[in-house]
């Protein structure tokens, strides 16, 4: 992917992953939405690895 795009990957994903941890914060979430949370992390480290390698 191009870097702009994974960038644009990056800030979606923090943007979800903070307003999730919100939520959870402030009302709890669901196991599901749990699920997603963790899902959207390891995305967000697996962008965060492919844009600083390819710098």
């Amino acid at each position: 992917m191009s870097q702009a795009v994974l960038e644009r990957r990056s800030e979606m994903l923090k943007k979800h992953i903070q307003q999730l941890l919100i939520r959870d914060n402030q009302q709890g979430i669901s196991r599901q939405q749990n699920m997603f949370l963790q899902q959207m992390i390891k995305e967000l480290h697996q962008t965060s690895h492919e844009l600083n390698g390819s710098r």
